[in-house]
């Protein structure tokens, strides 16, 4: 057993479900086998405790590190800030030059809040678009947080978050009270928000959704959302968290031709650093004055300096281009893999953020034991993987062809039924469950 997997074994006594973050529990990848935790990372390298040096074909920091992990230029910016003071009794001044750029990338903004995770800066423009309506109710899609006014969906029907990208999601704790006051409609499917606007007129506060994320959006969809959200009265919210300068620098709904009322940034903006930013119309920002939201660790500099330098750097080297070339490849890579295997794999997501899935009724394990030969071969890898532009076309070669093998060997298994001897642990989790 590797150091990482030990230390993973103290952490589940002290640390209530192993992890921060649902996302990078080993459970969810390669029980008993994931390395867990990382001494270093350069780049798409990175080193466990065990100085086992691993590609990421993975998640790259669940999407944060979109130039790559300890990007040079990013990490200079900082460090000459940490060197000055990244605290102090007044505020930063890249605050009010972070906003001048971001309202300059959407020209229908006009005002910026800060927070340092998206599912906090959810939480804000959530209470912004009440503040400003006046009324408590949300429809929404896609996923969003671990916040109550979200997990409050699974209080009235408890698997109304499933088709939201991760199923399971208890809202133990949540309020019963917030039941009814988060009504959930699918992506592409307007007559549902529709139905909702027509039950709900006068109660709906704000429309939160994705601008895309597993799927383009369907002819006058996105328009249809558009024009409900002016009939009733409510704030469009695009949530930008994931999909935020995967296509462009800026929001994914500026290439759809979208104005929301706020739109919401963190993981990509900043490049692995605290950020996060609540951008929108003035008159709707406004409404931020009226309600208390604040907080001491939003007024930090090193955040903001992370995401100027982010920004600027995307833009001047055309990184979501490259973020969309590697994608490509990939995806292409996982269709030329399947051929002759005999495998039926679906592939989709938009090309920096792709993912595929192996169907089959032992989908689960087929997926945990890819994991468990491409680890063998030296990539950190599942069914998503995230482009950085730290990855380059030898990156993608190797990994391919490690991919193939990997397919070829879980044809095998699934047609001799013996997929389970292959596994060395435990089949990986599926969205949240509770650790004993």
């Amino acid at each position: 057993m590797g150091i990482g997997q030990q230390l993973y074994k103290k952490a589940k006594m002290r640390i209530p479900g192993g992890t921060q973050l649902l996302s990078k529990r080993p459970e969810m990848f390669l029980p008993d086998q994931w390395p867990s935790y990382y001494r270093k990372a350069k780049g798409v390298e990175i080193w466990d405790l065990d100085e086992n040096r691993y590609i990421d074909m993975s998640t790259n920091g669940v999407g944060a590190c979109i130039l790559g992990f300890s990007d040079p230029d990013v990490d200079a910016a900082v460090i000459q800030v940490i060197n000055a003071g990244s605290m102090s009794t007044l505020n930063a001044p890249e605050e009010v030059e972070l906003a001048e750029l971001l309202c300059e990338l959407h020209p229908w903004a006009d005002m910026v809040r800060y927070a340092r995770c998206g599912g906090e800066a959810m939480a804000v423009a959530v209470r912004i678009a009440r503040a400003c309506t006046g009324r408590d109710k949300i429809a929404f899609c896609g996923y969003h947080g671990w916040h109550d006014w979200y997990l409050s969906a699974n209080l009235a029907e408890e698997k109304a978050l499933d088709g939201h990208l991760l199923p399971g999601l208890e809202p133990a704790g949540v309020p019963r009270c917030l039941i009814g006051t988060s009504l959930p409609f699918r992506y592409n499917n307007l007559d549902e928000l529709v139905t909702i606007a027509l039950n709900h007129r006068n109660e709906i506060a704000a429309i939160v959704m994705e601008p895309l994320r597993d799927h383009d959006p369907e002819p006058g969809f996105m328009e249809g959302v558009r024009k409900i959200a002016k009939e009733i009265g409510a704030v469009l919210i695009m949530d930008e968290v994931s999909a935020g300068f995967r296509l462009t620098t800026g929001g994914g709904h500026l290439l759809l031709n979208i104005e929301p009322d706020i739109a919401v940034f963190a993981k990509a903006i900043s490049n692995g650093y605290p950020m996060a930013a609540i951008i929108g119309r003035k008159d709707i920002m406004e409404a931020a004055q009226s309600t208390f939201i604040s907080s001491t660790y939003w007024t930090e500099r090193i955040g903001p300096v992370a995401a100027l330098a982010t920004i600027r750097k995307h833009r001047l080297k055309d990184v979501s281009k490259h973020l969309i070339q590697i994608g490509q490849k990939v995806q292409a890579g996982w269709l030329e893999a399947i051929k002759g295997t005999g495998l039926s794999v679906e592939v989709g997501g938009m090309p920096p953020m792709s993912h595929f899935v192996i169907k089959h009724e032992q989908s689960l394990a087929a997926h945990t034991l890819f994991t468990q030969l491409m680890l063998e071969r030296g990539f950190l890898a599942s069914r998503a993987f995230y482009a950085t532009y730290a990855h380059r076309d030898e990156h993608v070669t190797s990994y391919l062809c490690a991919v193939r093998d990997a397919f070829t060997v879980i044809a095998e298994a699934l047609s001799s039924k013996n997929l389970n001897s292959k596994l060395k642990g435990p089949v990986a989790h599926l969205g949240f469950k509770r650790l004993t």
